[in-house]
């Protein structure tokens, strides 16, 4: 995963719009960070950024944030 193959504002406006995740410049850097260690990680970022306890978070909520707004706006390269 490449810097250059993520739209990261379409991203971060797809984690707000279709979640409610309005992430702060620091919380969206720390999603940034842990993309390289793959969308699981890149998803608790973005809970932990929230404030939300992921390991108590409904699955449909984790696979929102992951499927529909991160895995959607990450392209193979």
């Amino acid at each position: 995963m490449t810097d250059a193959s993520i739209d990261f504002d379409a991203m971060f406006a797809a984690l707000c719009s279709e979640v409610g995740f309005c992430l702060h410049e620091k919380g969206q850097k720390k999603v940034i960070e842990a993309l390289p260690k793959g969308l699981d990680a890149a998803m608790k970022a973005v809970l932990a950024a929230e404030g939300v306890d992921e390991p108590n978070a409904p699955g449909d909520l984790k696979k929102a944030v992951r499927d529909d707004c991160l895995k959607a706006h990450v392209q193979p390269g």
